[in-house]
């Protein structure tokens, strides 16, 4: 991402983050680790749910931050990229699953 609309995030911007709100930020933190922690799911799968959702979502940072942390916790290149294409498949899906309002649309208007 060296020709980006998006600026690199820095320490500084987290560090004004913090300023700006610290105890929400430190809640937000909070809750962060516990979502993140095992449970249930494994660390791993929870990744590999995160690099998914940041596609459908669209945020080129936690793209780049969920795939680190999702390699990192053991995820292999095979292993994330089949978790976008779930992703691309949900995001289209939605868009043929909306189809119906415009076909009800349709049907309202020929009536």
């Amino acid at each position: 991402m060296t020709d980006s609309i998006y600026p690199r995030a820095n320490r500084e911007i987290g560090e004004r983050r913090r300023q700006l709100a610290p105890e929400i930020h430190q809640a937000f933190d909070e809750f962060s680790r516990q979502v993140f922690a095992a449970g249930a799911l494994s660390e791993k799968t929870k990744q590999l749910i995160a690099v998914a959702v940041a596609h459908v979502t669209q945020c080129p940072y936690c793209i780049g931050g969920h795939t680190t942390l999702a390699h990192g916790k053991g995820a292999s290149d095979e292993e994330i990229m089949e978790a976008i294409w779930v992703a691309a498949e949900m995001r289209a899906g939605g868009a043929y699953a909306h189809s119906t309002v415009a076909l009800r649309t349709l049907e309202a208007i020929d009536a």
